[in-house]
């Protein structure tokens, strides 16, 4: 993975009124911290950040922050937040990394081919959108594909079955299913038709009770 620059300045003044003249010269608020850091506030410029994570990792992706002063800190976004509208960068937390040290993510997961299964008839489930895996910084893949064309009706793969990139580890229990081909519920299908059939009956037979309660009254009164 290559390592996006970006420069950050230190900031002193925080609230609301400053953040929001920090917007306003073309800046947003960030922070950064991490296990062996403190909480240090920052500002950056949103473009560079939104260019920064533009790359084929997106969140996933390492940056350098050159913070004024001479100083660098090697981390990554784990947070940010945005305007509604116009998608901006209003905010981000970078959490400090160590490239020597794992870190725990989630990858875009993607299964590929046709699987047998699914020639046959059968549906293919997939149970993770993202992957949750560890390995170091700069091994973080920037996709997990899985090729399902060997998946038979009724078989499923297990987490252990996943061929992943050397120095990446799945974080899920080795007989975790991660993607299935099972058979299409028909059964399913089957009572969703049953109340169309029987909604005729029913309406019919609420819209005779009155009839037949209007029927009854003048007998109970000959009664009385």
């Amino acid at each position: 993975m290559e390592i996006a620059k970006l420069s950050a300045s230190k900031r002193t003044d925080q609230g609301k009124g400053p953040s929001r003249r920090l917007r306003t010269s073309g800046k947003i608020p960030a922070i950064a911290y991490g296990k062996n850091l403190a909480a240090m506030a920052l500002a950056v410029d949103p473009k560079a950040l939104k260019s920064a994570l533009s790359g084929p990792h997106g969140r996933n992706s390492v940056v350098e922050l050159a913070i004024d002063g001479g100083a660098t800190l090697t981390a990554m976004v784990r947070q940010y937040s945005h305007h509604p509208v116009t998608r901006e960068f209003l905010h981000a937390d970078f959490l400090q990394v160590d490239l020597a040290q794992p870190v725990d993510v989630e990858v875009p997961f993607k299964l590929i081919g046709k699987s047998k299964g699914v020639v046959l008839g059968g549906v293919l489930m997939q149970v993770y959108r993202d992957l949750p895996v560890r390995c170091l910084p700069e091994k973080i893949p920037s996709l997990v594909e899985l090729d399902v064309t060997d998946v038979d009706l009724g078989e499923s793969v297990k987490a252990s079955q996943l061929k992943l990139p050397e120095g990446v580890a799945a974080r899920l229990p080795a007989e975790q299913t991660v993607a299935a081909v099972v058979a299409p519920d028909k059964k399913g299908e089957e009572e969703a038709a049953a109340p169309g059939k029987a909604a005729a009956p029913a309406a019919a037979g609420k819209a005779a009770a009155p009839a037949a309660a209007a029927a009854a009254k003048p007998a109970d009164k000959k009664k009385k």
